[in-house]
């Protein structure tokens, strides 16, 4: 990458400066601590500007809580797009009556919810879908479940109807976030992990003399830990154009139809105009903005993609 190059270099070739500049972890966040409290220790750890998390958890809820690096922070968007996926433990206010697992089953479909005293939006009544809801365990006053839904449900709220549609009335006990697309909790890491890896890589960093390069070894944990932010786009219908389009989207042009090269089938699903994020890379996989789909792609000229979040 030259000088004037605007553009990244592929996310398998950045250096570790680079990949923290324009990163993401999946984070397993504990118990205790706030999501905001938690990205200012990751933001003083990988001693960045910024970092921000993907949803909010309450103190009490530990889980999947990505974490965005540097200028990753301006792919939050990406996270309204996605579904969330939790596991709960329903506690009822008195024994479950005969016909739980069909009462639970009825509210996998659109609800409506009113967000609680506490939060940080406006209290209004508002739809959220419940993909899906299954009940993994019922043992004496206690329901295990899984709920997998849109964004912005509240399971507290879920909990208590949930009790309330049983008749025995009904509280949220423990929650984990298992999943918040494109990331679930296979690959989850600590923060004991990411500052191990980091702080491994510049001791490896340290002991290197400058023809050497940069060092692998210990590098590589931490590149495990630290992802390049593309991997926080994988869910979004997908453009690639080539990298003159990029630099111009870099000077704050659009995407105009001779600059696109390639589009995926949910991309190219898409009528323009609608609602739905996308995201656009040059050939090599590097992200170039998120936009929004306003002309045909297969057109002679015209503009294509408006810019919503430039990335470059």
């Amino acid at each position: 990458m030259t000088v004037s190059d605007p553009l990244r270099d592929p996310p398998g070739e950045r250096s570790v400066e680079a990949l923290l500049s324009f990163g993401v972890v999946n984070l397993d966040k504990p118990a205790g601590p706030s999501a905001h409290q938690v990205a200012a220790w990751v933001r003083d750890l990988a001693d960045v500007e910024q970092a921000a998390h993907a949803g909010t958890l309450d103190p009490k809820v530990t889980g999947c809580l990505p974490t965005m690096l540097g200028d990753a922070t301006r792919l939050a968007p990406v996270f309204l797009e996605g579904a969330k996926e939790y596991v709960a433990v329903l506690e009822l206010h008195g024994l479950p009556p005969t016909d739980v697992e069909a009462t639970v089953a009825a509210f996998e479909a659109e609800i409506y919810q009113k967000p609680p005293r506490k939060s940080a939006v406006v209290r209004r009544l508002r739809s959220r879908e419940i993909y899906n809801l299954d009940l993994l365990e019922l043992k004496d006053r206690q329901a295990l479940l899984r709920i997998r839904c849109e964004s912005g449900t509240y399971i507290r709220k879920l909990c208590h109807d949930l009790g309330l549609a049983l008749g025995t009335g009904g509280h949220m006990g423990n929650l984990r976030r298992v999943g918040t697309d494109p990331f679930d909790d296979t690959d989850l890491v600590t923060l004991q992990d990411l500052a191990d890896g980091l702080a491994w890589a510049r001791e490896d960093d340290r002991r290197r003399s400058p023809a050497q390069g940069a060092g692998e070894g210990y590098e590589e944990f931490l590149r495990e830990v630290v992802s390049p932010a593309e991997r926080a786009m994988e869910h979004l219908p997908a453009v690639t154009i080539a990298r003159s389009a990029a630099v111009e989207v870099a000077e704050g042009a659009p995407v105009y139809a001779p600059g696109v090269i390639e589009i995926d089938e949910v991309a190219a699903g898409l009528d323009p105009g609608a609602d739905d994020l996308l995201a656009c890379y040059t050939p090599d996989g590097s992200a170039v903005c998120l936009g929004k789909l306003v002309g045909d792609p297969d057109a002679e000229s015209g503009e294509v993609v408006s810019l919503e979040r430039v990335l470059v």
